[in-house]
């Protein structure tokens, strides 16, 4: 099983920045895709941001493009989540979730369900 833990999150103001960090176990980061996905209350859960293994691309939803930017430090063994102009409808639980290398960002981020998760941390965008 792939261990996945999530930190970062908090209380920010709109306009304000944030970094997630995915720090992974028992697996490395840089041999699989990794996507960071959000949940808020009464919605469903959106696929935010993933990076494939298989290709290297990445994706963004377009609610986050250009305000967002996921990266990978192998040498850490982590993905991040940097998370500039945040909006109050950014505001949800952000997990992270790992799985097989052959999925590329899009499909992961849109069309998958990936196998292993992290437990997710709390983003609030408020003033």
């Amino acid at each position: 099983q792939l261990q996945l833990v999530e930190s970062g999150g908090g209380l920010v103001q709109p306009g304000g920045s944030l970094r997630l960090s995915c720090a992974a176990s028992k697996f490395t980061v840089d041999y699989y895709t990794i996507g960071w996905f959000r949940q808020a209350p009464g919605k469903e859960r959106e696929g935010v941001s993933c990076i494939s293994r298989s290709d290297g691309s990445t994706y963004y939803a377009d609610s986050v493009k250009g305000r967002f930017t996921i990266s990978r430090d192998n040498a850490k063994n982590t993905v991040y989540l940097q998370m500039n102009s945040l909006k109050p409808e950014d505001t949800a639980v952000y997990y992270c979730a790992a799985d097989h290398p052959y999925f590329t960002a899009q499909a992961m981020c849109v069309r998958h369900t990936p196998n292993s998760w992290g437990q997710g941390t709390q983003v609030t965008v408020s003033s």
